[in-house]
């Protein structure tokens, strides 16, 4: 393509987080969050129970567990759950991109857990999860690679009758993919994914498996105040009735609170699985047609909905060494972002070089099928200078 198209996405966000706000979205929207306001009045603590009774019924989280807002978006809440709850047993860290692999080194280097196994597959791959004993140990893993978009296709593979915990980073899956329940003892995830919310608040659910495990289980080494959920051997039940650790940001509980009830209106889980698809699908039908790009997931039923991360596969570009094959995607990506078409959509930079296209349920599929043109557009300009 050597003409620029016509037309460009009514919103060029396609960041894998923060994600683009909600259709509609407006600073109005959050014109009764009650700023200057203590979040232990009781107006505050209606907002945060609010928030984690609207999670519960958006995401489909049993009765019997437990939600709460804590600190450090995902990445805290996954710390929270690997510090408290890790080295009770013998456990297993699965790892096939980032994020996986950093809580690999949280796990051996940190913790230094003496039994524990280590199974990664590179970016593109799931390990044999058929081989992985979920039953006598702990697991822990991420439901979506957010960075190789690469996701576990069930929970089949899990043990129902497991004895150990299985610890769920799900923080680019859920809201967009049903996640098995009975399945999963510990889920984690941030605002700023599916929903379009904003950073630094994080989830921790816990199955009632989990918690039985906090109020048995001591640790043996020492525990940070922000991460401690129990006191004298029982459960702080406040933290999962929006009593939070530290201090949240009311305005943020309030446009997450914003982003659920939108959730409700656009057919709750069912809905935002189907608007994530439908953008994912988009994409898949682009690539089918086009020879010179592929997924970076190998096997189709992987292939994440959300973070959909592509690879350039033309024979000039893969010709190239490894830091030019990156150059060359930065140029496409600079591209996409001078002409205000796509902004935020380069791979991860532990990632293969390529794009990185978010397709949650808070982007309009007419905004991908936009954008595609002009992902055509930037690649031949790219590939007309090599």
């Amino acid at each position: 393509m050597t003409n620029a198209p016509a037309a460009r996405p009514r919103v060029p966000n396609f960041s894998s987080g923060p994600c683009a706000k909600r259709p509609g979205w407006s600073l109005k929207a959050l014109a009764d969050a009650p700023l200057g306001r203590s979040h232990r009045a009781k107006i505050g603590k209606a907002k945060l129970k609010l928030a984690i009774d609207l999670t519960r019924e958006v995401l489909q989280v049993p009765a019997d567990y437990r939600i709460g807002i804590v600190p450090a978006s995902d990445t805290g809440a996954v710390e929270m759950a690997m510090w408290s709850l890790l080295g009770a047993r013998p456990s297993t860290m699965l790892a096939w991109e980032s994020f996986g692999e950093g809580w690999v080194t949280d796990a051996v280097k940190q913790l230094k857990l003496t039994d524990c196994a280590v199974v990664t597959a590179p970016y593109g791959e799931l390990p044999n999860l058929s081989k992985i004993d979920t039953k006598t140990r702990d697991i822990v893993f991420t439901w979506n690679g957010t960075t190789s978009g690469v996701r576990v296709p069930d929970a089949n593979w899990i043990a129902a009758d497991r004895q150990g915990l299985t610890i769920c980073d799900a923080t680019s899956a859920a809201f967009a993919q049903r996640l098995d329940w009975a399945k999963l003892d510990v889920v984690t995830f941030s605002w700023q994914k599916v929903l379009g919310g904003e950073a630094a608040h994080g989830m921790l659910i816990l199955s009632p498996r989990a918690v039985e495990r906090l109020e048995s289980y001591k640790p043996a080494w020492p525990m940070p105040k922000i991460f401690r959920m129990t006191k004298g051997g029982k459960l702080i039940e406040g933290i999962f009735e929006g009593e939070t650790i530290n201090t949240p940001s009311m305005l943020c509980v309030e446009d997450y609170i914003d982003a659920l009830q939108w959730a409700k209106k656009v057919g709750g889980l069912d809905g935002l699985v189907k608007r994530a698809d439908a953008n994912a699908r988009a994409i898949a039908g682009w690539v089918k047609k086009t020879d010179w790009v592929d997924f970076l997931a190998v096997k189709p039923k992987t292939r994440s909905n959300t973070s959909v991360c592509l690879k350039f596969t033309h024979a000039k570009v893969a010709a190239l060494p490894a830091d030019q094959q990156a150059a060359f995607a930065k140029g496409v990506v600079s591209t996409l972002e001078k002409e205000g078409a796509g902004l935020d959509l380069g791979h991860y930079r532990d990632a293969p070089p390529g794009l990185r296209i978010w397709c949650g349920a808070t982007v309009q599929t007419r905004d991908i099928k936009a954008l595609i043109p002009w992902i055509e557009y930037a690649f031949a300009r790219e590939l007309a200078k090599l």
